[in-house]
């Protein structure tokens, strides 16, 4: 992102050593139209809930409070609603968000907290219902300017008295990283969690949520499946799964479900009796006890499970094995939609499959912009722990491979796209989960390519965050110098250098591509990479030697491997356009540099990033020359097409715009010069704030067109 040259930034009168962004580009893509409508979790006012309680049993108090908490004259309070998975916390939530939009005048925002991903999505989302404009959620996105302050300040400012969940907060530290959960006046907060220790929740209202009362769990029962027994037998059964509502739901949904033989309350007991005990992990709770009630969860869905094998629904419960190996979050349909799952079931049995779970309250369906399925934690690390060994190779393969076609094969640029955030906790949960190292290697090859797709569309804090997160858990397994541990390696440094944090970057960079060039050779195509991302740094810290040199050996090193015509080698020549001086660009390559964007057009076509960036950078290396007319034909061209594709806001559209500005001015063009760069200081102080360099080198520019002190270069 910066001034002139694509993505490029120099501070004062500088050169701007930087090339057009990092696409690891290796086939055609066109873009034409507007820039794509967001999908998926941007959906905020409608909470991540498949179905609701029928009747919400013993939560009056709980209730209670919560209401006087949202009523119009009380606000800046935050609640949390703590307990084990699977007491209904979300439940309370619901309903109290349901009231609070009907009956208290309340506007509703529901966010996801169980992963830094999910919560910063669904945060920015707050923001933009708030009244946030796409240059500051873009600004956010990139990490370049703090995201919780900008949600925040929205939420301050709402025009609406407002109710905030904050649902499955069981991991409290992504909340106090970035300062996430704060009071305000504006309205109130309610989070669910399985934790209750204080020290995570200060200033807090806490309060605890436990198993029903025996009556109250007998009337759950009798709500799901009023025809299957007494209250007496009723409360009996609920007695026996521990009076968790979890449990008592699955009990119910199989029980309400069985048509042509169907259980009484009394079977289903005695089939409790013969059941084993299955253990279960409930990630953040306490540790389980003999009697804990969330044991009987894994009898509660085992009798179900038997019920379909008897029924030749055997794919029921290959399907629940299988959604046990991804996140307790929600799911894409499109995910298992798809031919790979035909290593687990047929995929033409599929929709039978997922009716059979969603009737039995197995699974449940949400949709948050995006149609997708959910099941509670706690019932997937029971159905996990229970799995026999042997399915557990063909499941873990299978769910890979399902996460691996789900990611595009070929990361573009593009506006961001939020459909996939969603895919990243389910590729982090496989990499927990996968034990065998082929599969293992598989799921971070996946993790690593969904990085570049997010870094792609410019979400950078979550590449970050996701090629950091895929390398440690890589590296448990597979070891430091795995070629596939390093790969995700480098790309967190190129993350890291999108969010200008030049020398954590070049340190994590260096490192990658010395121990790269020692395990694999120099001319690897691994090596390549991280040498060309290293460059990129070097050059926007003033080292233009170095970078020179490196983006040198890097353009020979691609021309031999990969050939003159690929995208990656046109895209390294490209990056010579902005980083050598204008005498240098005439005679490079004996002169033969100048025409790479024509090279770009016959080998990967007119609309191809790689061939955008080279048109880009050529604009930029002609102004340079003094050559003004042809240089804003160019940038002109590229402009309008960066704008059509990415959006006004969009750091590639604002510096060709800045450039387009500059070759205005330099053509004599002075009111449209400055027209053209008025606009890009306003959306850069939007966006990134007043004080963000980049900011300011526009603003500079401004000033100098206003003031006549800009002089066009002169060779």
């Amino acid at each position: 992102m910066g001034t002139d040259a694509m993505d490029g930034h120099a501070e004062d009168h500088g050169r701007i050593y930087q090339t057009s962004g990092d696409q690891h580009i290796t086939e055609h893509h066109h873009y034409g139209g507007e820039p794509a409508t967001p999908c998926g979790p941007d959906s905020v006012r409608r909470p991540a809930v498949g179905r609701p309680p029928v009747v919400l049993r013993d939560r009056t108090e709980v209730l209670e409070r919560l209401r006087a908490g949202v009523r119009t004259s009380r606000t800046g309070e935050v609640y949390v609603r703590h307990g084990m998975g699977g007491c209904g916390k979300t439940a309370v939530a619901y309903t109290l968000f349901q009231q609070a939009i009907g009956e208290g005048g309340r506007v509703g925002l529901w966010v996801s907290a169980a992963d830094r991903a999910s919560l910063r999505a669904g945060m920015l989302a707050v923001a933009a219902d708030r009244g946030a404009d796409d240059g500051e959620l873009l600004a956010a996105r990139n990490g370049l300017r703090p995201a919780a302050d900008l949600v925040w300040r929205y939420l301050d400012r709402s025009a609406e008295p407002w109710l905030l969940v904050l649902d499955n907060a069981d991991q409290p530290e992504v909340l106090r990283d970035g300062s996430w959960l704060r009071t305000s006046l504006g309205g109130t907060v309610v989070v669910t969690t399985r934790r209750s220790a204080s020290h995570w929740w200060p200033g807090a209202e806490l309060q605890h949520i436990g198993v029903l009362p025996r009556a109250d769990a007998a009337r759950v029962l009798c709500d799901l499946a009023p025809h299957s027994g007494t209250p007496d037998e009723a409360a009996e059964i609920a007695e026996r799964l521990g009076r968790l509502p979890l449990a008592l739901t699955l009990a119910g949904g199989f029980l309400s479900q069985q048509v042509l033989d169907p259980w009484t309350m009394d079977t289903y007991g005695r089939h409790l009796d013969e059941g084993e005990r299955v253990e279960l992990i409930d990630q953040g709770a306490d540790a389980l006890s003999e009697r804990d009630p969330r044991r009987m969860v894994g009898l509660t869905w085992q009798l179900t499970l038997d019920a379909f094998e008897a029924r030749g629904l055997s794919e029921a419960t290959a399907l629940l094995r299988l959604l046990s190996r991804f996140a307790p979050e929600p799911l894409p349909l499109s995910v298992l939609n798809r031919a790979e799952i035909d290593g687990v079931l047929p995929r033409a049995r599929c929709e039978i499959a997922l009716r059979a779970l969603l009737d039995q309250s197995l699974t449940e369906l949400v949709d948050i912009g995006v149609r997708c399925a959910q099941s509670h934690g706690v019932l997937l690390d029971s159905v996990a722990a229970a799995t026999p060994a042997d399915r557990k190779p063909a499941l873990d393969t299978t769910a890979v491979r399902l996460l691996d076609a789900a990611v595009p094969a070929v990361p573009d640029a593009g506006p961001h796209d939020p459909s996939l955030r969603m895919l990243v906790p389910h590729g982090l949960a496989l990499l927990r989960y996968v034990q065998e190292p082929e599969p293992l290697a598989a799921a971070l090859t996946a993790v690593t390519r969904l990085s570049v797709a997010l870094h792609r569309t410019g979400d950078y804090l979550s590449a970050w965050e996701t090629a950091r997160t895929a390398a440690d858990l890589g590296e448990r397994r597979l070891g430091a110098d795995h070629r596939l541990v390093l790969a995700a390696r480098s790309r967190t440094g190129r993350a890291l250098f999108r969010l200008g944090r030049y020398a954590e970057a070049e340190a994590l960079l260096a490192l990658v591509h010395a121990a790269q060039e020692r395990l694999f050779g120099p001319h690897d195509p691994d090596a390549l990479d991280s040498g060309f991302g290293l460059q990129l740094v070097l050059g926007n810290t003033g080292r233009r030697d170095e970078a020179i040199a490196l983006l040198r050996a890097v353009t020979a090193g691609r021309r031999a491997a990969l050939g003159s015509a690929h995208p990656l080698t046109l895209r390294s020549r490209s990056g010579l356009l902005v980083l050598l001086s204008p005498a240098d660009v005439v005679t490079e390559e004996d002169g033969a540099l100048l025409s790479l964007p024509s090279q770009c057009v016959r080998s990967l076509g007119p609309d191809h990033t790689v061939t955008l960036g080279a048109h880009h950078n050529h604009a930029w290396a002609l102004y340079q020359l003094g050559r003004f007319e042809p240089a804003d034909q160019e940038i002109r061209r590229v402009a309008e097409a960066y704008r059509r594709r990415f959006g006004p806001d969009h750091p590639f559209a604002l510096s060709a715009q800045q450039l387009l500005s500059r070759t205005q001015v330099a053509c004599g063009r002075l009111d449209a010069g400055i027209a053209l760069m008025t606009d890009v200081v306003a959306r850069r102080e939007r966006g990134l704030g007043p004080a963000h360099p980049f900011t300011v080198d526009s603003r500079r520019v401004l000033s100098d067109f206003r003031s006549g002190n800009l002089r066009p270069p002169r060779v």
